[in-house]
């Protein structure tokens, strides 16, 4: 493929999900909350409070990259809860943060 082929056109509108913006935005809170469904009955206790607390750790990372930290190193426990605090979440235990770590590391 020749070169001129890969660099982008001039004039070019960028695509939806291409980033225009210079610095990180501000973190953005969710508009409306997802409908919640209940979760499937005759499960062990522990399934529900790990499922829990995955989701729990998606919503921190999903808001952790959002306000423009997107290493692990920079996520520190502190980090992690004020972010929990913005978006409206209790604060999570040292094993939810060591996850949202975890999630933002294998992520990448």
């Amino acid at each position: 493929m020749p070169a001129a082929a890969l660099r982008p056109k001039p004039n070019r509108k960028p695509s939806p999900t291409q980033s225009t913006a210079e610095r990180p935005v501000l973190l953005d809170l969710p508009y409306a909350p997802v409908e919640k469904r209940p979760l499937p009955a005759g499960r062990p206790r522990e399934w529900y409070v790990s499922h829990n607390r995955r989701l729990k750790a998606m919503r921190l990372a999903i808001a952790l990259l959002d306000s423009g930290v997107y290493l692990p190193g920079q996520a520190r426990n502190e980090t992690i809860r004020s972010t929990a605090e913005t978006i409206g979440v209790h604060p999570p235990s040292d094993t939810t943060c060591h996850m949202v770590r975890a999630l933002m590391r294998y992520s990448r």
